[in-house]
């Protein structure tokens, strides 16, 4: 099964667009969006507006630049999009579990859609084991480093992924770690970045 990852767009319209192109060109089966559409909560719409020419199943979770509601409304419009937050779905057979924002809290004040590791604890706990786990946020511990050589990761994201062993994390959120990925005990977790990553995800 053939997935088109991607996160941290940040308004890039152009690469928007490639991700479109990309999107029939791999003949994906899923398309995994892990937030970060907009920047500073302004400029989603036209992001999504590009976005939504996508005809795939798509899965997407907010950044902390913008919040699941400014999503949600923004993909009204995106027949193929579904919007998961301390939610989940399953589409053709896949079960996938979402988580966005900002995990721990960022340093980058009010404007920025954050949760406290206890908050996300909770929106983690009902995710299935052996699912697609899409997050903002990476784990504590991988692809989590930032410029400054600090694991900026989420705790409760780690502790989720030990214990449910989902097949893949994608995550985004750590620019410095984009285009990586690690292992968690038997999981691949995959900061996707902006310019993406096809990945063929493994019969469960």
């Amino acid at each position: 099964m053939k997935l088109l990852l991607f996160s941290d767009v940040h308004c890039d319209l152009k690469q928007c667009q490639v991700l479109v192109e990309l999107a029939e060109k791999e003949d994906v089966d899923f398309v995994i969006g892990a937030g970060d559409f907009a920047n500073f909560r302004r400029g989603l719409e036209p992001t999504i507006e590009i976005l939504s020419q996508i005809s795939r199943p798509t899965i997407v979770v907010p950044g902390n630049s913008e919040s699941d509601d400014e999503l949600l409304t923004a993909c009204q419009a995106w027949p193929a999009a579904t919007v998961l937050h301390g939610s989940g779905t399953t589409v053709n057979g896949v079960d996938f579990w979402g988580i966005g924002g900002g995990i721990p809290v960022t340093p980058f004040g009010p404007w920025s859609f954050d949760f406290t590791e206890a908050q996300a604890e909770l929106m983690l706990a009902g995710c299935p084991a052996g699912s697609v786990l899409v997050t903002h946020s990476p784990p504590r511990g991988a692809v989590d480093v930032s410029s400054g050589g600090r694991s900026l990761g989420s705790i409760a994201i780690r502790e989720t992924i030990l214990a449910r062993q989902p097949r893949l994390v994608v995550c985004g959120h750590i620019h410095e770690s984009a285009g990586q990925h690690e292992m968690i005990g038997p999981t691949p977790v995959v900061n996707a970045g902006p310019r993406s990553m096809v990945w063929e995800l493994q019969a469960h």
